[in-house]
């Protein structure tokens, strides 16, 4: 069996300190990364329906301003006529 030196024996624990340590902030830098992508992903996300529902409120609104037009045209003929119908009943009196 071999006996390694003090120095032998230092040197190989600062190599493997610098490769833990080199191999830590690999992982964190891939975990910020994942991190972010994730985050990224999400709001992505958020936005795609954000626009889906503003789509559908736009549709909704533009469907609901034609209604009360349609609905105001046909109070309105509908006010006429029995304007029309009473001044007719009762000739205006």
């Amino acid at each position: 069996m071999k006996q390694y030196s003090e120095y032998e024996i230092d040197t190989l624990i600062n190599d493997l300190t610098t490769a833990a340590e080199e191999a830590i902030e690999q992982a964190a830098a891939e975990a910020a990364k994942a991190a972010a992508l994730a985050s990224l992903e999400r709001e992505s996300r958020a936005i795609a329906e954000s626009h889906q529902w503003r789509g559908k409120y736009e549709t909704a609104r533009k469907a609901g301003v034609k209604n009360a037009v349609i609905t105001g045209v046909i109070c309105f003929f509908v006010g006429a006529a029995l304007s029309g119908g009473v001044i007719a009943i009762y000739g205006g009196r």
